[in-house]
């Protein structure tokens, strides 16, 4: 999964959405010593990581699988639905969009994945 979120302070609005963490008022998402972003909820706790990185309009998201494990099609739309969601709650006035693939990309680290084709049938 790739979430592109469009800013031109993309270390800011990554630093705000930490900050909401760190002061609980995000409660269903975790960032571990990586930065890496897991959402909290049984169903989906360490199921798969987002990987956040940046350049000068914007701040990116890739999903990691977990160890020795893969990313569902389900959780990978949970994932996206659900980070997208937390962002526009808590930091919609530090970018002006965001914007979610339909399926992983390059920078997905997903078994299969790949720019032009889905990894689900």
């Amino acid at each position: 999964m790739a979430i592109f979120f469009a800013t031109s302070t993309p270390k800011k609005l990554l630093a705000s959405f930490k900050n909401a963490i760190d002061e609980e008022r995000v409660t269903d998402w975790a960032y571990d010593a990586d930065g890496d972003f897991t959402h909290t909820s049984k169903q989906c706790i360490n199921k798969a990581w987002l990987h956040p990185e940046f350049d000068d309009e914007c701040l990116s998201v890739f999903t990691l699988p977990p160890k020795n494990g893969n990313v569902s099609q389900d959780l990978y739309a949970k994932y996206q639905g659900l980070f997208l969601g937390a962002m526009i709650t808590h930091c919609h006035s530090l970018f002006t969009q965001g914007t979610a693939t339909a399926s992983p990309t390059s920078k997905d680290l997903l078994k299969g994945a790949d720019q032009n084709t889905s990894i689900w049938k």
